[in-house]
């Protein structure tokens, strides 16, 4: 019986997923801040909802809130509005950021399990992280023109599909 030991040494699971592990807690920490703008996203949608009421700057009679649902009506000079551009700006930006960073940490979590190099996988986590809150400010905050919006949604793209090419390539054998 012939082992593949020399070309992908075996490290126990539990050696890979814990906290003694440097790949794992790079990816813990870029994990936690790309969830903690995800949920920030949520409020940046509130915000836009309030933004005229938030500003201060429009004059009180041109002040809005806008809900895209009729039981939000509660309010005084609240009207239902289900493509105002800021509010679905933001929208768009939080479900590209569910398309692609949900994959993503699927993927990163079996990359890690091929034990790869610390140095390359807490760069690639920075990398994709950063992206991610580039494209972020560049869509959804101040929109920037292309291809700024296309080079950080490419930045972690590639890294997902560079990851999985490494579980790919590492496993290809066990097939």
């Amino acid at each position: 019986m012939s082992t593949n030991s020399s070309t992908m040494p075996m490290t126990p699971p539990n050696e890979l997923f814990n906290l003694d592990n440097p790949v794992f807690c790079c990816y813990l920490f870029w994990a936690t801040v790309l969830v903690v703008k995800m949920l920030l996203m949520s409020l940046l949608t509130a915000v836009q909802r309030f933004r005229f009421k938030l500003l201060g700057l429009v004059p009180l009679g041109m002040r809005r809130k806008i809900f895209p649902n009729q039981e939000d009506l509660f309010f005084k000079n609240t009207e239902v509005q289900f493509n105002d551009p800021h509010v679905e700006r933001v929208r768009r930006a939080h479900r590209n950021d569910m398309e692609n960073i949900l994959p993503y940490f699927i993927m990163a979590l079996i990359y890690i399990s091929t034990n790869p190099d610390a140095t390359v996988s807490c760069n690639l986590f920075r990398v994709a992280s950063l992206a991610r809150i580039v494209h972020t400010l560049v869509y959804a905050v101040y929109p920037v023109p292309q291809p700024s919006r296309i080079i950080a949604f490419g930045c972690m793209l590639l890294i997902t599909f560079y990851m999985a090419a490494v579980v790919a390539l590492r496993t290809l054998s066990f097939v």
